[in-house]
């Protein structure tokens, strides 16, 4: 069987982090969303693959090239404009076969979900529980069977939402060339099954127990805390004298670990990075590849992106660092506010009490700068010495 992965879209609501890249190629645990999806899409037998790219579509293509190295085949389609889910999967018609699994590339589910839904009658679609249920497409059931799928609503008649994963044949390509444009102005997947559903045809769903949406760019960090306990020891690094590392580590080759450097696990440290002297990595945190975290510098429950250099006396906490970053000496992002509440961010509630930042790519900082909780700073944006950052900073920006 053959597994649509649509992986055309932006990510809007995740910027400044996809302004360089789509949503599904944002790190979560040292991998990729999207890389994280095929690997539970593999464990579950499938190793035939149709991406459905367009939004920087070079960098799903430069990373996965032909799927060789993990083993499984990928073949790619090309959805020039996003026009919506209806849109990206009729690309892959002439690509599939009778009975194919679709799923949106910037979820996770896995194994035990993907062989259920697989299992499923003919037209299948994964469903999950939720408390929100508001912010999703909502499933309105009738035993076994799909009765209704609503697009957000203020009141939605069930807790049932849309996983964004399909089990399809190629009756829905007949129901794609008669969806007309949603209200959104796209065309909608969930519109092509109503039209099944109202012409007669049964839509069975299957409850997923384990799901992972990114919405905001603050859920990398709950999504990173999840997937990060998956981790195994695995040191390939090069480490000086004392240096101490406790728990499930990953460090990849080309890696130096520098003198009383202190690491405590579950953590992963790419290739050819430089680590210390004298740095403390704390719990749930990844960094990429080719990055410094040097002289008592603290990391903790974050993610740091490649080529990133946080050198010198820094604190990083409970944040998201882009690609090619450089903090000046002293640089510190607080992560709780005084009254323990939640962090708010773009003025919405993050949900978390402990939230520092989000850095977008190629952003500077000067020497003692100060990023506030909540901050959503865009790309090479700088922010000058001992200056304060807080609230949501626009792209080139200059902060002094």
């Amino acid at each position: 069987m053959k597994a649509v992965i649509l992986a055309a879209g932006e990510g809007k609501r995740i910027r400044p982090l996809t302004y360089e890249r789509p949503k599904v190629m944002l790190p979560i645990a040292g991998k990729p969303i999207l890389e994280h999806l095929v690997l539970e899409l593999k464990r579950a037998g499938i190793t035939d693959f149709i991406f459905v790219v367009g939004y920087h579509d070079e960098t799903i293509r430069d990373y996965f090239e032909n799927g060789a190295a993990w083993d499984v085949e990928i073949q790619y389609v090309t959805q020039q404009s996003q026009l919506g889910t209806a849109d990206a999967l009729r690309k892959a018609e002439n690509l599939v076969d009778d009975t194919f699994l679709m799923l949106n590339g910037d979820t996770i589910v896995n194994v035990a979900d993907i062989k259920r839904v697989l299992t499923g009658e003919q037209l299948t679609l994964g469903v999950i529980k939720v408390s929100n249920a508001e912010e999703y497409g909502v499933v309105e059931t009738d035993g076994e069977k799909i009765l209704r799928i609503h697009e957000k609503m203020r009141e939605p008649p069930s807790n049932l939402i849309n996983a964004g994963v399909y089990l399809l044949d190629r009756n829905i390509f007949n129901a794609l060339s008669k969806t007309a444009k949603s209200k959104r102005g796209e065309f909608e997947l969930t519109d092509s099954l109503q039209l099944l559903i109202d012409e007669g045809t049964s839509i069975f769903w299957t409850m997923i127990e384990h799901w992972i949406d990114v919405s905001y760019p603050w859920d990398l960090l709950a999504a990173n805390e999840q997937l990060i306990k998956q981790v195994t020891a695995d040191n390939r690094a090069e480490c000086e004298e004392s240096v101490r590392i406790r728990g499930e580590v990953s460090i990849g080759k080309g890696t130096v670990v520098k003198s009383g450097s202190y690491i405590e696990g579950p953590v992963v440290i790419g290739e050819n990075c430089k680590i210390g002297p004298n740095s403390y990595i704390r719990p749930n945190t990844a960094v990429g590849d080719n990055c410094h975290i040097g002289n008592a510098v603290e990391l903790k429950g974050s993610i740091i992106m490649d080529d990133t250099k946080i050198p010198h006396l820094s604190y990083v906490g409970d944040s998201v660092v882009g690609c090619q970053c450089n903090l000046g000496a002293g640089t510190k992002i607080a992560n709780l506010r005084f009254d323990n509440a939640h962090v708010m961010a773009k003025g919405l509630d993050t949900g978390r009490r402990k939230f520092g930042a989000i850095i977008g790519d190629g952003v500077r900082t000067g020497i003692n700068a100060s990023i506030d909780s909540g901050a959503i700073i865009g790309n090479n944006t700088l922010i000058g010495p001992g200056a304060f950052a807080s609230g949501h900073i626009e792209r080139y920006t200059r902060v002094f």
